[in-house]
């Protein structure tokens, strides 16, 4: 960042004030007419960013369907899901087509179709993939050529050598969760490298936004611990060697240890993003609290630092103006000249009329700190072919139209100040 810590501060506890104190006003109509986005650039203006998960896509008109009202609710920037989990939206020899599409191609590209929608509009497009996990749900995937089956020694394993379950019950109900690759493996490290890098050269993207860089969370079940994965043998050996010491012998050392393998795996991206497409940013979403993070051996203020991340989308989804403000604090001190991009979540604890404006509040309060914004997600404001998430009935719909009466005029004013 550009200012001294000194202003940073001040204008820090300015912005705990007017968090405490700000009003809203509601917009007249969901879109102005549409007009000419900003030129997309890499550098040296401000994100207005939007996520969009793969399941609000499955057709070509739904791509341009997206893109076309992202564009007009004064978006200027797509975080665009490409891949979950193991599986990919973009044709690919390293890993088979998403299940959304039933493991086929669907008939286009929706990562080049979303690009060049994009492009034309004058947006920045990121492909936005998740890194550690390789499958999720309760039943295996539906075809041999995946990760899980095609490289099951790159899962977790406990230190009685069981591999992490599929399915997990919380609170008596059964839900499915992430199974993740083990970062701690160097040729894991390689393959994802591997494919960031198929998808970087042969796409025009102006960004590669990263999420799950951490270990995945795994959902806590009364009663039980979970396990300190991952305790294969190899893991093991590798942190001997690297600090002649077993896990359970120094439990400090091996936290750090993990972390500094998903940072390693960082750096490298960035190294290999910089090489293939210089001008491309490479981006994250990260835990808004930086120790909490840590707790999942994810280090965002250690890259910052690094200088091997452009941008950090804070996950910041509370319904607190003042706690979404406050979070801020650790990320704005920090010397690095990489943006900070608050996101805000506007579903659940913002899907009435009130939380609509606490959600405009939010904004207001990332503007004004650090000129950049996300929101978490299309879904939550658009109408899609997401049912995986948000459901698609009358009532819902509803909601989504108090949210765009309310936030999108906010957002069309802040992009008349580029």
């Amino acid at each position: 960042m550009t200012q001294s810590r000194s202003k940073q501060t001040r204008t820090f506890a300015m912005l705990l004030v007017a968090a405490a104190m700000i009003t809203t006003t509601s917009g007249c109509s969901m879109f102005k007419k549409e007009t000419a986005a900003p030129q997309a650039t890499t550098k040296n203006i401000p994100v207005r960013a939007i996520w969009v998960t793969r399941y609000d896509y499955k057709t070509a008109d739904d791509v341009r369907r997206i893109i076309d009202n992202c564009a007009r609710g004064g978006f200027n920037t797509v975080l665009f899901q490409v891949r979950g989990n193991g599986t990919v939206s973009y044709p690919s020899k390293l890993e088979p087509w998403a299940e959304q599409f039933d493991y086929e191609s669907p008939g286009y590209d929706p990562l080049a179709l979303a690009i060049e929608e994009a492009h034309k509009r004058g947006m920045m497009l990121q492909a936005w993939v998740n890194v550690m996990p390789a499958w999720k749900g309760p039943n295996e995937p539906g075809i041999r050529n995946q990760l899980y089956f095609k490289h099951p020694e790159w899962f977790w394993y406990d230190r009685n050598g069981v591999r992490q379950p599929l399915n997990h019950s919380v609170g008596g109900k059964s839900r499915g969760w992430y199974v993740s690759l083990n970062p701690c493996l160097p040729e894991v490290r390689e393959y994802i490298v591997a494919v960031f890098h198929d998808l970087v050269a042969r796409y025009d993207i102006d960004g590669l936004h990263m999420d799950y860089i951490r270990f995945p969370n795994e959902p806590v079940v009364a009663g039980e611990k979970i396990p300190d994965y991952p305790r294969d043998p190899r893991t093991v050996e590798l942190f001997r060697r690297a600090t002649k010491q077993d896990p359970d012998q120094n439990p400090a050392a091996w936290k750090n240890w993990r972390t500094n393998q998903v940072n390693q795996l960082v750096a490298d991206v960035y190294k290999m993003l910089k090489d293939t497409r210089p001008n491309a940013l490479l981006t994250a979403a990260v835990g808004s609290v930086p120790t909490r993070g840590l707790t999942h051996f994810q280090d965002g203020l250690r890259w910052m630092d690094d200088g091997i991340i452009d941008h950090v989308y804070l996950m910041n989804y509370t319904d607190s103006v003042p706690k979404f403000a406050q979070r801020f604090s650790p990320w704005i001190m920090s010397k690095s000249d990489a943006k900070v991009v608050p996101g805000l979540g506007i579903r659940e604890q913002l899907e009435t009329k009130h939380g609509a404006e606490i959600a405009v509040a939010q904004i207001d309060v990332a503007y004004n700190s650090v000129q950049n914004f996300a929101v978490f997600a299309y879904a939550s404001l658009f109408d899609s072919s997401n049912e995986k998430f948000t459901r698609q009935s009358d009532a819902e719909h509803q909601k989504r139209m108090i949210r765009q009466e309310h936030i999108l005029p906010k957002i069309h004013s802040l992009a008349q100040k580029r």
